[in-house]
Order: C-alpha cells, then sequence, then structure tokens
C-alpha cells in the first residue's frame, strides 16, 4: 500500500513538473502558420510609442484538416541569435518547456476553425520589453495547451526580417528610481536647512 502511494505521488510530481504530456521538441512542429509583421528588416522601433503589425493565417498549402486540432494562437516576441550572445537568460532549447527564446507574449486568443482569412492586429510595444533584435513567432496549441504547431517572421536559421526595438531596460529604471530618490532627498535638505537658517536670524 505504502508503495503504490508512493508511486501515485512520483507521478503527480511528474506532471507537475509539466512533462504529463512528454517534452515538446521545437523541432518535432510542423510549419504551418504563415505570419508577417510590420517593421522592415533592420528598422529600429521605440518600446511605449511604436506598434507592430501582425498578421497570421493557416498555409494555404496544407492538406484540409490540418488545424483540426488547434484550439489556441500565442503570438510572442522573440529573441534573434545576436541578442543571445552572452546571455544565458536567452539561451535557445529545442525542448519549450527550457526554451528562452520568446518570452514575451503579444497576444493569447481562441483558433477559428472556421476563419480562414489572413488575421490581423496592432500591438503597442510595452515598455518593459528589452533592447534586443527580435523576430515574431506563432504556435498553435490544442485543448491540452501543448503546441503542436508554428510559423515564424524569419527563416530556419533567424537571420531574415529581424528588427530593433530601442528601451529602458529594468537596469536603466532601477537607475531612474534611485535618481528620482535622490533627487528628492536633495530638495526635502535644501527646504530644511533654510528653515533652520531662518529660525537662527530670529
Amino acid at each position: 500500500m505504502a508503495a503504490h502511494r508512493v508511486i501515485i505521488i512520483a507521478s503527480l510530481l511528474f506532471c507537475l513538473a509539466g512533462t504529463c504530456y512528454g517534452k515538446v521538441l521545437f523541432s518535432s512542429l510542423k510549419k504551418t502558420l504563415d505570419v508577417t509583421a510590420s517593421p522592415k528588416h533592420g528598422q529600429v522601433v521605440e518600446a511605449g510609442l511604436d506598434t507592430i503589425t501582425v498578421t497570421w493565417a493557416l498555409n494555404k498549402t496544407l492538406p484540409a484538416g490540418t488545424d483540426s486540432s488547434y484550439k489556441t494562437i500565442k503570438v510572442k516576441l522573440c529573441y534573434a541569435p545576436i541578442s543571445q550572445q552572452d546571455r544565458a537568460w536567452r539561451k535557445t532549447e529545442d525542448e519549450l518547456s527550457r526554451d528562452k527564446t520568446c518570452q514575451h507574449k503579444i497576444v493569447a486568443k481562441p483558433y477559428d476553425a472556421s476563419n480562414k482569412t489572413v488575421h490581423t492586429f496592432e500591438w503597442l510595444i510595452e515598455r518593459d520589453v528589452p533592447e534586443a533584435t527580435y523576430f515574431v513567432r506563432a504556435y498553435a496549441l490544442d485543448s491540452n495547451d501543448v503546441q503542436v504547431g508554428y510559423g515564424q517572421t524569419s527563416d530556419a536559421k533567424k537571420t531574415s526580417n529581424l528588427f530593433k526595438i530601442q528601451a529602458i531596460t529594468g537596469r536603466h529604471l532601477s537607475l531612474d528610481i534611485c535618481s528620482a530618490c535622490f533627487s528628492a532627498f536633495s530638495v526635502v535638505s535644501l527646504i530644511f536647512f533654510f528653515y533652520i537658517e531662518k529660525r537662527k536670524k530670529h
């Protein structure tokens, strides 16, 4: 009985680790979606000000029913190889649960199998997006929220249709906060010493 409980607990922990459905390898996914984005190759856009127009649709050359298991579409902003150098937190892994390439979600929406037209939407680049070179990727997920297909704006080697986002990173934000606190302290100190000097005169 105790051994049975151990097996059940081990199975639950196994599932909690994200392997209930097995490892999902990016190399095993089929490129079933056609995805494009508005920034031109080499273009620089600014976070918090500029928008990215993304379009996606099922590849028309595929057999009918290819998208029968698709339930959700998730479009993400992904680091290009040039922005992964010497940055372990942006590294590419074939196992999607460990991949750190696509960290920024642009949109997630239900997949409408009856709508075969091109889907278009605009995304205002969030201010907390790090400054880097990017491309756009869309994942098709099944009812278990497991990736079953994809499409991206770049080629297989992720060297084409890349664009750069100019932004204030989290490191700069901390400096800005420190600078604001120091400025506020300086102003309060000046007012305090002015008050003391004024009382001494009286």
